[in-house]
């Protein structure tokens, strides 16, 4: 067997790979009015935690123009009651103002959107493009609803409830409690007015 002689002197060894930087996961917001959460939400949510850590569910509101059925603060709670089996996965926090401000703000550097037909998308896109124009580093994630949720939307969901629609496969069961009883309320106050 032939033998290699070997230099004298110090050898040389093929230099170190660099290790990738470790760096924090992104914190990922979803952001809408949840006026009330809705399953399609719901499922959203569930779903982008298959990708991201940490998901802040926010709460968007304008306290000069909302005319929501449930303030902030109860969005919140209602978020928190049907997320609670996720633990600290989720934060579920309120905001106003721009949601590109409120990103930075909090060091997340992507939205998540949830995406039911063409047109949400074209709206979506618009959207975007602003926050990429305002915050370029902040990215975008669309996530398409579940066909069981394509044709849910908070909006949709109030109306139906309020006219004594049946709503309970598109809405976690407290929530139609609360739905009861803040159109009992309504009632309540429209009789004394």
């Amino acid at each position: 067997m032939p033998t290699t002689k070997r230099p004298k002197g110090p050898t040389r060894s093929a230099p170190a790979k660099a290790k990738p930087e470790q760096s924090d996961p992104p914190v990922a917001i979803y952001p809408g009015s949840f006026d009330p959460i809705t399953n399609g939400h719901i499922d959203i949510i569930r779903r982008a935690l298959r990708v991201f850590p940490r998901v802040t569910v926010a709460v968007a509101y304008n306290p000069n123009k909302d005319a929501a059925m449930f303030t902030p603060a109860e969005r919140v709670d209602m978020i928190r009651q049907a997320l609670a089996d996720v633990g600290d996965r989720i934060v579920a926090d309120s905001f106003t103002g721009l949601l590109v401000d409120y990103a930075e703000r909090i060091g997340a550097q992507v939205l998540i959107r949830g995406l039911r037909a063409v047109s949400d998308f074209e709206y979506e896109f618009q959207m975007t493009m602003m926050n990429r124009h305002l915050k370029p580093k902040i990215e975008t994630v669309f996530m398409m609803a579940g066909e069981q949720y394509f044709y849910t939307s908070s909006r949709l969901v109030k109306e139906v409830a309020t006219f004594g629609g049946d709503v309970r496969n598109l809405v976690p069961e407290f929530v139609m409690d609360r739905f009861a009883e803040r159109i009992a309320r309504k009632a309540r106050e429209k009789k004394k007015a």
